[in-house]
Parts: structure tokens; sequence; C-alpha cells
């Protein structure tokens, strides 16, 4: 009977391993996306609750990023204002602030500014993507 409930055991907590490991992953970028309550931020992917009701997104018009208006921000610090002001400026419909050197997502979205900012929150680098 031992030798069936240690493989068992063994399968469980590898199962758990598994989801821990994997929730590890999850993204952790902070976002500014328009048409929230007074440009309010949006970190990484929100869950809603089990007992939210569910709302269709109306699709928007496409906005493609151009960095170069906006370089002129490197060296601000990143509050939201700043950011909802340099996502305007950018024709981007959404910001993702990164930290130097902080892993990424390899996808390319052209409606998508990286803001780059040092631990001191000071900007140090804006790219479309």
């Amino acid at each position: 009977m031992k030798s069936l409930k240690a493989p068992r055991f063994q399968l469980c907590c590898s199962a758990a391993a598994l989801v821990l490991l994997v929730a590890g992953c999850a993204s952790n970028d902070t976002v500014v996306q328009p048409g929230t309550p007074s440009g309010s931020l949006i970190t990484g992917s929100p869950a809603a609750p089990a007992n939210a009701p569910t709302t269709s997104v109306p699709p928007h018009q496409l906005q493609v990023c151009n960095a170069k208006p906006v370089q002129l921000y490197i060296g601000h610090n990143t509050v939201p204002s700043t950011l909802e002001m340099i996502r305007k400026k950018s024709g981007a419909y959404i910001v993702r602030v990164l930290g130097e050197n902080q892993p990424t997502t390899m996808e390319f979205d052209q409606e998508r500014l990286n803001v780059i900012a040092n631990e001191a929150g000071k900007i140090t680098a804006l790219r479309c993507g």
C-alpha cells in the first residue's frame, strides 16, 4: 500500500510546484489605459472577481505609437499624469512601464509605448512596441 501512496504524493507535490511556477511567471508590468477613471494605473493582468459581471469592450480605433515626439520626457518622473500625457502625445493606446534590464515579453504591439525607468522612477528611455 505504501508504494501506491508515495507516487501519488509525489505527483501532487509536482503539480503544486508547477502551478506555483506558472503563477510566478505572471506579468508585473504597469500599464496605463485610456478610459480608466482619472488615468488610473492597471498593473499586470488583473483578474476579475468570480461574481463580477462581464462587460463587452467596444473595439477602439487603431492608435499607432510614435515615440519621437515624447523623447523630451526622458528624465521626468513616472507619475500617472506624466504617463497619460506621454501616452496621448505619442499616439499610443497603452503605456507599459518597465524597469531597466527588466525581462519583458517579446511580442511587438504597435499601439504600445514602453517607458523604461530607473530605480528612482525617472524615465530613461521611451520606445514603441
